[in-house]
Protein backbone atom coordinates (compact mmCIF):
# COMPACT_ATOMS: atom_id res chain seq x y z
CA UNK A 1 0.00 0.00 0.00
CA UNK A 2 1.41 3.39 -0.99
CA UNK A 3 -1.37 5.67 0.25
CA UNK A 4 -2.34 7.13 3.63
CA UNK A 5 -5.31 9.08 5.00
CA UNK A 6 -9.08 9.23 4.65
CA UNK A 7 -10.22 12.76 3.70
CA UNK A 8 -6.71 14.12 3.18
CA UNK A 9 -4.99 11.35 1.26
CA UNK A 10 -1.50 11.16 -0.09
CA UNK A 11 0.39 8.61 -2.15
CA UNK A 12 4.12 8.55 -2.80
CA UNK A 13 6.12 7.10 -5.67
CA UNK A 14 9.73 6.55 -6.66
CA UNK A 15 12.89 4.78 -5.56
CA UNK A 16 16.18 5.82 -3.98
CA UNK A 17 18.18 5.48 -7.21
CA UNK A 18 15.36 6.05 -9.69
CA UNK A 19 14.71 9.19 -11.71
CA UNK A 20 12.62 10.90 -9.04
CA UNK A 21 10.45 10.57 -5.98
CA UNK A 22 7.21 12.40 -5.40
CA UNK A 23 3.71 12.49 -4.00
CA UNK A 24 0.09 13.08 -4.91
CA UNK A 25 -1.91 14.87 -2.20
CA UNK A 26 -5.68 14.73 -2.58
CA UNK A 27 -8.32 16.42 -0.42
CA UNK A 28 -6.66 19.78 0.23
CA UNK A 29 -9.47 22.35 0.44
CA UNK A 30 -9.48 24.96 -2.31
CA UNK A 31 -8.18 28.41 -1.46
CA UNK A 32 -5.27 27.42 0.79
CA UNK A 33 -2.28 29.70 0.20
CA UNK A 34 0.53 27.43 -0.99
CA UNK A 35 3.83 28.90 0.18
CA UNK A 36 6.40 27.16 -2.01
CA UNK A 37 9.28 28.72 -0.07
CA UNK A 38 7.94 27.19 3.14
CA UNK A 39 7.58 23.77 1.50
CA UNK A 40 11.17 23.96 0.27
CA UNK A 41 12.40 25.03 3.71
CA UNK A 42 10.76 21.96 5.23
CA UNK A 43 12.53 19.74 2.70
CA UNK A 44 15.81 21.52 3.44
CA UNK A 45 15.46 20.55 7.11
CA UNK A 46 15.40 16.89 6.10
CA UNK A 47 17.87 17.27 3.21
CA UNK A 48 20.91 14.95 3.31
CA UNK A 49 24.56 15.95 3.23
CA UNK A 50 24.35 19.14 5.30
CA UNK A 51 26.63 18.09 8.19
CA UNK A 52 29.00 15.34 9.33
CA UNK A 53 26.13 13.81 11.31
CA UNK A 54 24.30 12.79 8.13
CA UNK A 55 24.90 10.80 4.99
CA UNK A 56 27.44 12.28 2.56
CA UNK A 57 24.92 11.90 -0.26
CA UNK A 58 24.15 15.47 -1.29
CA UNK A 59 20.72 16.00 -2.80
CA UNK A 60 19.24 19.43 -3.41
CA UNK A 61 15.74 18.03 -2.92
CA UNK A 62 14.22 20.82 -4.99
CA UNK A 63 10.48 20.31 -5.10
CA UNK A 64 8.42 21.04 -8.20
CA UNK A 65 4.64 21.40 -7.99
CA UNK A 66 3.02 19.90 -11.07
CA UNK A 67 -0.69 20.38 -10.42
CA UNK A 68 -3.40 21.48 -8.02
CA UNK A 69 -2.12 25.03 -7.48
CA UNK A 70 -3.13 28.15 -9.41
CA UNK A 71 -1.95 31.67 -8.71
CA UNK A 72 -0.51 30.59 -5.38
CA UNK A 73 -3.61 28.84 -4.05
CA UNK A 74 -4.87 25.27 -3.96
CA UNK A 75 -7.61 24.54 -6.47
CA UNK A 76 -9.20 21.63 -4.61
CA UNK A 77 -7.81 19.17 -7.15
CA UNK A 78 -4.93 16.75 -6.46
CA UNK A 79 -1.59 18.42 -5.76
CA UNK A 80 1.26 16.55 -7.43
CA UNK A 81 4.87 17.24 -6.42
CA UNK A 82 8.12 15.76 -7.71
CA UNK A 83 11.71 15.77 -6.42
CA UNK A 84 14.34 14.61 -8.88
CA UNK A 85 17.24 12.44 -7.73
CA UNK A 86 20.52 14.03 -8.77
CA UNK A 87 23.31 12.30 -6.82
CA UNK A 88 22.89 8.54 -7.10
CA UNK A 89 25.94 6.25 -6.99
CA UNK A 90 24.33 2.96 -7.91
CA UNK A 91 27.70 1.27 -8.49
CA UNK A 92 28.27 1.40 -4.72
CA UNK A 93 25.68 -1.36 -4.45
CA UNK A 94 26.96 -3.69 -7.18
CA UNK A 95 28.60 -5.97 -4.60
CA UNK A 96 25.26 -6.67 -2.87
CA UNK A 97 23.23 -7.45 -5.98
CA UNK A 98 22.61 -10.99 -4.74
CA UNK A 99 23.23 -10.39 -1.01
CA UNK A 100 20.73 -9.61 1.74
CA UNK A 101 21.93 -6.78 3.99
CA UNK A 102 21.25 -7.54 7.68
CA UNK A 103 18.73 -5.19 9.25
CA UNK A 104 17.33 -4.09 5.88
CA UNK A 105 14.17 -4.92 3.95
CA UNK A 106 16.17 -6.74 1.23
CA UNK A 107 15.25 -10.18 2.58
CA UNK A 108 11.54 -9.53 3.05
CA UNK A 109 11.05 -7.59 -0.21
CA UNK A 110 12.70 -10.41 -2.15
CA UNK A 111 10.52 -13.10 -0.62
CA UNK A 112 7.37 -11.00 -1.00
CA UNK A 113 7.87 -9.90 -4.62
CA UNK A 114 10.48 -12.29 -6.00
CA UNK A 115 12.53 -9.28 -7.10
CA UNK A 116 14.18 -6.31 -5.42
CA UNK A 117 15.89 -3.07 -6.35
CA UNK A 118 19.27 -3.52 -4.64
CA UNK A 119 20.40 0.06 -5.39
CA UNK A 120 20.12 1.64 -1.97
CA UNK A 121 17.05 -0.38 -1.11
CA UNK A 122 14.90 1.01 -3.90
CA UNK A 123 11.40 1.72 -2.63
CA UNK A 124 12.27 0.67 0.95
CA UNK A 125 14.92 3.39 1.22
CA UNK A 126 14.35 6.32 3.57
CA UNK A 127 14.86 8.52 0.51
CA UNK A 128 11.12 8.09 -0.08
CA UNK A 129 10.38 10.09 3.07
CA UNK A 130 11.31 13.35 1.32
CA UNK A 131 7.98 13.04 -0.50
CA UNK A 132 6.20 12.69 2.84
CA UNK A 133 7.85 15.86 4.10
CA UNK A 134 6.61 17.72 1.00
CA UNK A 135 3.05 16.50 1.64
CA UNK A 136 3.40 17.25 5.35
CA UNK A 137 4.46 20.82 4.59
CA UNK A 138 1.12 21.47 2.89
CA UNK A 139 -0.68 19.88 5.85
CA UNK A 140 1.26 22.25 8.13
CA UNK A 141 0.09 25.20 6.02
CA UNK A 142 -3.48 24.04 6.67
CA UNK A 143 -2.82 23.72 10.41
CA UNK A 144 -1.29 27.20 10.60
CA UNK A 145 -4.64 28.62 9.53
CA UNK A 146 -6.04 27.16 12.77
CA UNK A 147 -3.05 28.07 14.96
CA UNK A 148 -2.02 24.44 15.32
CA UNK A 149 1.72 23.83 15.45
CA UNK A 150 3.70 20.61 15.08
CA UNK A 151 7.17 20.57 16.64
CA UNK A 152 9.80 17.91 17.25
CA UNK A 153 13.34 17.30 18.36
CA UNK A 154 15.77 14.60 19.41
CA UNK A 155 15.42 13.68 23.08
CA UNK A 156 17.80 10.70 23.11
CA UNK A 157 20.82 9.45 21.15
CA UNK A 158 22.63 6.20 21.92
CA UNK A 159 21.00 6.08 25.35
CA UNK A 160 22.00 9.68 26.18
CA UNK A 161 18.73 11.25 27.32
CA UNK A 162 17.70 14.88 27.37
CA UNK A 163 17.01 16.38 30.78
CA UNK A 164 15.02 19.28 29.36
CA UNK A 165 12.84 19.75 26.29
CA UNK A 166 13.44 23.02 24.46
CA UNK A 167 11.83 22.99 21.01
CA UNK A 168 13.25 26.41 20.16
CA UNK A 169 16.75 25.14 20.92
CA UNK A 170 16.09 22.12 18.69
CA UNK A 171 15.41 24.43 15.74
CA UNK A 172 18.95 25.84 16.06
CA UNK A 173 20.70 22.50 16.59
CA UNK A 174 22.27 20.62 13.67
CA UNK A 175 21.08 17.36 15.25
CA UNK A 176 17.75 18.90 16.43
CA UNK A 177 18.76 18.29 20.06
CA UNK A 178 16.10 19.28 22.59
CA UNK A 179 18.65 19.68 25.38
CA UNK A 180 21.56 22.00 24.60
CA UNK A 181 23.33 20.66 27.69
CA UNK A 182 23.36 17.13 26.27
CA UNK A 183 23.89 18.05 22.63
CA UNK A 184 27.69 17.75 22.53
CA UNK A 185 27.60 14.39 24.29
CA UNK A 186 25.05 13.16 21.76
CA UNK A 187 27.12 14.51 18.86
CA UNK A 188 30.23 12.78 20.20
CA UNK A 189 28.35 9.46 20.37
CA UNK A 190 27.30 9.79 16.74
CA UNK A 191 30.82 10.61 15.55
CA UNK A 192 32.35 7.77 17.58
CA UNK A 193 29.98 5.30 15.97
CA UNK A 194 30.63 6.78 12.52
CA UNK A 195 34.43 6.54 12.95
CA UNK A 196 33.99 2.95 14.10
CA UNK A 197 31.97 2.21 10.92
CA UNK A 198 28.88 1.70 13.06
CA UNK A 199 25.63 3.57 13.86
CA UNK A 200 23.43 4.60 16.79
CA UNK A 201 19.71 4.85 17.44
CA UNK A 202 17.73 7.78 18.75
CA UNK A 203 14.36 9.04 19.94
CA UNK A 204 12.27 11.83 18.41
CA UNK A 205 9.82 13.67 20.63
CA UNK A 206 6.86 15.10 18.74
CA UNK A 207 4.60 17.83 20.10
CA UNK A 208 1.31 19.05 18.61
CA UNK A 209 0.14 22.34 20.14
CA UNK A 210 -3.29 23.85 19.66
CA UNK A 211 -5.19 20.77 18.44
CA UNK A 212 -8.89 21.14 19.31
CA UNK A 213 -10.91 18.73 21.39
CA UNK A 214 -12.75 15.98 19.53
CA UNK A 215 -10.28 14.76 16.90
CA UNK A 216 -10.36 11.01 16.36
CA UNK A 217 -12.84 8.48 15.03
CA UNK A 218 -13.58 5.69 17.50
CA UNK A 219 -13.44 2.81 17.62
CA UNK A 220 -11.35 1.85 14.60
CA UNK A 221 -9.81 5.15 13.53
CA UNK A 222 -8.62 6.45 16.88
CA UNK A 223 -6.29 9.43 16.84
CA UNK A 224 -3.58 7.70 18.86
CA UNK A 225 -3.87 4.53 16.76
CA UNK A 226 -3.48 6.43 13.48
CA UNK A 227 -0.62 8.55 14.83
CA UNK A 228 1.14 5.35 15.89
CA UNK A 229 0.41 3.85 12.47
CA UNK A 230 1.89 6.92 10.78
CA UNK A 231 5.04 6.84 12.89
CA UNK A 232 5.56 3.09 12.58
CA UNK A 233 5.35 3.49 8.81
CA UNK A 234 8.53 5.58 8.86
CA UNK A 235 11.74 3.73 8.01
CA UNK A 236 13.67 2.41 11.04
CA UNK A 237 10.96 3.25 13.61
CA UNK A 238 10.53 0.36 16.06
CA UNK A 239 8.30 1.81 18.80
CA UNK A 240 5.93 4.69 19.54
CA UNK A 241 4.72 6.04 22.88
CA UNK A 242 1.74 8.35 23.40
CA UNK A 243 2.01 10.46 26.53
CA UNK A 244 3.73 8.53 29.33
CA UNK A 245 3.72 5.41 27.17
CA UNK A 246 5.30 2.35 28.77
CA UNK A 247 5.69 4.17 32.10
CA UNK A 248 1.91 3.99 32.44
CA UNK A 249 2.19 0.24 33.02
CA UNK A 250 4.31 0.69 36.16
CA UNK A 251 2.23 3.23 38.12
CA UNK A 252 -1.09 3.23 39.96
CA UNK A 253 -4.29 4.53 38.40
CA UNK A 254 -4.32 7.33 40.94
CA UNK A 255 -0.93 8.43 39.58
CA UNK A 256 -1.75 7.98 35.91
CA UNK A 257 -5.15 9.69 35.79
CA UNK A 258 -5.14 13.35 34.74
CA UNK A 259 -7.28 15.36 37.16
CA UNK A 260 -9.67 17.85 35.55
CA UNK A 261 -10.45 21.35 36.75
CA UNK A 262 -12.52 24.18 35.27
CA UNK A 263 -9.45 25.52 33.44
CA UNK A 264 -8.43 22.14 32.00
CA UNK A 265 -6.33 19.15 32.89
CA UNK A 266 -3.87 19.35 35.78
CA UNK A 267 -1.40 16.91 34.20
CA UNK A 268 -0.99 15.32 30.77
CA UNK A 269 -0.01 11.69 31.30
CA UNK A 270 -2.42 10.77 28.49
CA UNK A 271 -0.46 12.76 25.93
CA UNK A 272 -3.54 14.75 24.93
CA UNK A 273 -5.65 11.76 23.87
CA UNK A 274 -8.40 9.92 25.78
CA UNK A 275 -10.46 7.11 24.26
CA UNK A 276 -8.76 7.74 20.94
CA UNK A 277 -10.01 11.36 20.86
CA UNK A 278 -8.04 14.56 21.47
CA UNK A 279 -8.84 16.29 24.76
CA UNK A 280 -7.45 19.74 23.95
CA UNK A 281 -4.11 19.27 25.72
CA UNK A 282 -0.76 19.05 23.93
CA UNK A 283 -0.43 15.83 21.94
CA UNK A 284 2.90 14.25 22.87
CA UNK A 285 4.71 11.26 21.34
CA UNK A 286 8.09 9.58 21.59
CA UNK A 287 9.20 7.84 18.39
CA UNK A 288 12.04 5.33 18.66
CA UNK A 289 14.46 4.80 15.75
CA UNK A 290 16.76 1.80 15.59
CA UNK A 291 20.43 2.28 14.65
CA UNK A 292 20.87 2.77 10.91
CA UNK A 293 21.28 -0.77 9.52
CA UNK A 294 23.72 0.43 6.84
CA UNK A 295 27.07 0.00 8.61
CA UNK A 296 30.54 -0.65 7.23
CA UNK A 297 31.66 -3.48 9.50
CA UNK A 298 32.00 -6.95 8.00
CA UNK A 299 28.74 -8.85 8.47
CA UNK A 300 27.42 -12.36 7.99
CA UNK A 301 24.43 -13.01 5.77
CA UNK A 302 23.12 -15.19 2.93
CA UNK A 303 22.64 -14.68 -0.80
CA UNK A 304 19.48 -14.97 -2.85
CA UNK A 305 20.53 -18.61 -3.38
CA UNK A 306 20.75 -19.11 0.40
CA UNK A 307 24.55 -19.32 0.43
CA UNK A 308 26.34 -18.08 3.56
CA UNK A 309 28.75 -15.20 2.92
CA UNK A 310 30.70 -12.48 4.72
CA UNK A 311 30.50 -9.04 3.13
CA UNK A 312 31.26 -5.35 3.72
CA UNK A 313 28.85 -2.61 2.68
CA UNK A 314 29.77 0.41 0.57
CA UNK A 315 27.83 3.62 0.06
CA UNK A 316 26.85 6.76 1.97
CA UNK A 317 24.62 6.47 5.00
CA UNK A 318 23.41 8.31 8.09
CA UNK A 319 25.21 7.30 11.30
CA UNK A 320 21.99 8.18 13.17
CA UNK A 321 18.84 8.04 11.06
CA UNK A 322 16.74 9.54 13.87
CA UNK A 323 18.14 13.02 13.20
CA UNK A 324 16.55 13.51 9.80
CA UNK A 325 13.79 11.11 10.79
CA UNK A 326 12.39 13.58 13.31
CA UNK A 327 11.44 15.91 10.45
CA UNK A 328 9.52 13.05 8.86
CA UNK A 329 7.74 12.46 12.19
CA UNK A 330 6.55 16.07 12.14
CA UNK A 331 5.28 15.71 8.58
CA UNK A 332 3.34 12.53 9.30
CA UNK A 333 1.84 14.00 12.49
CA UNK A 334 0.71 17.08 10.54
CA UNK A 335 -0.91 14.92 7.87
CA UNK A 336 -2.79 12.90 10.49
CA UNK A 337 -4.05 15.98 12.36
CA UNK A 338 -5.14 17.70 9.12
CA UNK A 339 -6.96 14.55 8.02
CA UNK A 340 -8.69 14.27 11.41
CA UNK A 341 -9.78 17.92 11.22
CA UNK A 342 -11.49 17.31 7.89
CA UNK A 343 -13.08 14.08 9.15
CA UNK A 344 -14.40 15.87 12.22
CA UNK A 345 -16.33 18.53 10.29
CA UNK A 346 -19.39 16.32 9.91
CA UNK A 347 -19.40 14.78 13.38
CA UNK A 348 -22.61 16.54 14.43
CA UNK A 349 -25.45 18.43 12.76
CA UNK A 350 -24.43 21.87 13.99
CA UNK A 351 -21.21 21.60 11.98
CA UNK A 352 -23.09 20.48 8.86
CA UNK A 353 -25.60 23.30 9.21
CA UNK A 354 -22.84 25.91 9.67
CA UNK A 355 -21.29 24.85 6.41
CA UNK A 356 -24.43 24.63 4.28
CA UNK A 357 -26.27 27.61 5.77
Amino acid sequence: MNSFGQKLKFSTFGESHGVAIGCLLDGVPAGLCIDETYIQNELDRRKPGKTEFETARKEEDKVEILSGVFEGKSTGTPIAMVIYNTNQKSKDYSNIKDVFRPGHADFTYFYKYGIRDYRGGGRSSARETAARVAAGAIAKLMLKELNIEVLSGICEVDGIKSEQLDYEAAKKSVIYALDAGKEQEQKDAIIRAKNDHDSVGGVSRVLVKGAPKGLGQPLYYKLDAILADAMMGINAVKAVEIGDGVLSASVKGSQNNDAIRTNGFVTNHSGGILGGISNGEDIVMNVYFKPTPSIFKEQKTVTTKNEEVDFSLKGRHDPCVAIRGTIVCEAMAALVIADMLLLNMGSYMEGVLKYYK
